[in-house]
């Protein structure tokens, strides 16, 4: 068993059972976008968490155990992302990069975005050209210390 074997449970019976994530992270209290990592294996859940989420997907005791585990983070297969849409990210960071640094830098000093202290959302915009993908991401900037 591993935490790869338990995702693909969870994505099998996610199917199986047509749930939806939202349903999922309104029964945890918690966001869409935290709520699907955590059960992709990028989060660890605690207790409670595991418990809700092996009832939702039919999960056993040693599933639950692996979901309180601290995952290896990082998700994609390959360095270079083959599937399109998350090509489109890696193209997206790419293209506009330097450019978030730059913007970044000027605004706060040197330092970083966390994706530790770190909330999303994801929202469908209805445009009359074709609906749009919104994404809001907002982590804690961290300077740089001297020491």
């Amino acid at each position: 068993m591993s935490r790869e074997a338990v995702t693909r449970k969870i994505l099998a019976a996610k199917v199986e059972k047509g749930i939806r994530w939202g349903d999922v992270a309104v029964t945890l209290g918690l966001s869409r976008a935290w709520t699907v990592a955590a059960c992709l294996g990028q989060m660890t859940l605690d207790d409670a968490q595991s418990r809700i989420v092996a009832g939702i997907f039919g999960l056993d005791e040693i599933d639950r155990a692996w979901l309180k585990t601290v995952p290896y983070k990082g998700s994609l297969p390959t360095a270079v992302p083959t599937d399109p849409l998350i090509y489109r990210f890696y193209e997206l960071v790419n293209v506009y990069g330097s450019t978030l640094k730059e913007l970044i830098h000027e605004e706060f000093g040197d330092g970083i975005m966390s994706a530790i202290d770190f909330s999303m959302d994801l929202q469908r915009e209805t445009d009359p050209k074709g609906d749009r993908v919104r994404i809001v991401m907002s982590g804690k900037f961290l300077p740089y210390k001297r020491y």
